[in-house]
């Protein structure tokens, strides 16, 4: 599961137009299969906790005490974008974390 999920993530990293599983089954010519692609990503929701798993021992290898690692999730407003359900601007307060 972790190589198919690097892999699915360096293709959306190194793609500039649309992918699909099917792409990545192409790009990989055959290597893969667009049906694998697809079980790895109907698969239960991740959650923060799955994230925290993974990040976690790069987390500790670059930890010191003379700063802090920052992940920023927001999104940049862009002119040619409209608001609806789903984009939309989701207000969540700041929390500092504790030492």
């Amino acid at each position: 599961m972790k190589q198919m999920l690097d892999l699915y993530s360096d293709y959306l990293l190194a793609s500039f137009s649309q992918t699909s599983a099917t792409g990545l089954s192409n790009l990989m010519n055959g290597e893969v299969s667009h049906d694998q692609v697809t079980r790895f990503l109907s698969q239960d929701k991740k959650t923060s906790k799955d994230l925290w798993h993974i990040v976690k021992p790069f987390q500790r290898k670059i930890n010191t005490s003379e700063g802090v690692l920052i992940i920023d999730d927001s999104i940049e407003e862009k002119p040619y974008t409209d608001e609806n359900e789903i984009v939309c601007w989701h207000a969540r307060p700041f929390q500092r974390a504790k030492h």
